[in-house]
């Protein structure tokens, strides 16, 4: 029967039932990386931070370039008073996505709460420098109001 069967058929078949493997593989991790994301989200909003942190790694493990989830994890340790690891997770979106501003925000929070006070001015400026560049002069205008108030 296979020597009827054309041996480009074959090739063919192998490389359908490839393709769909791989696309049911990243479904399926998706799937459960989504619903870790939730659960995180869910323990965070019930201040169980050790458990979100969990989670949030547990993420972070299946997929290390969702920057919004390096974002909740930060958010996470500062509740738990693990400032240096959350400038760390801060450090590595500004690192991979140098335009999110928000970790740049966020950086300079938890900067000055270590007493980092011109590592935070420095970190809030470049914050304000790209609000300039995306042309959102409100948020640019209040972040220097801020700049004001912690230099004086």
């Amino acid at each position: 029967m296979l020597e009827n069967f054309p041996l480009s058929n074959i090739i063919a078949i192998v490389l359908v039932l490839f393709s769909i493997s791989i696309l049911i593989y990243f479904a399926w991790k998706t799937l459960i990386t989504s619903n870790y994301f939730q659960k995180g989200i869910v323990l965070y909003e019930e201040k169980n931070y050790e458990g979100a942190e969990a989670v949030f790694r547990k993420v972070i493990s299946l997929n290390s370039t969702n920057d919004v989830v390096h974002l909740l994890l930060g958010d996470t340790l500062i509740q738990q008073g693990k400032l240096e690891e959350a400038t760390q997770q801060f450090q590595e979106v500004i690192r991979r996505a140098p335009k999110k501003v928000d970790a740049y925000l966020r950086l300079s929070n938890t900067l000055i709460q270590q007493k980092k006070k011109e590592e935070a001015i420095a970190t809030m400026q470049q914050a304000r420098d790209l609000f300039i560049a995306q042309r959102q002069p409100q948020q640019a205008e209040q972040i220097q109001r801020l700049l004001e108030k912690i230099e004086s």
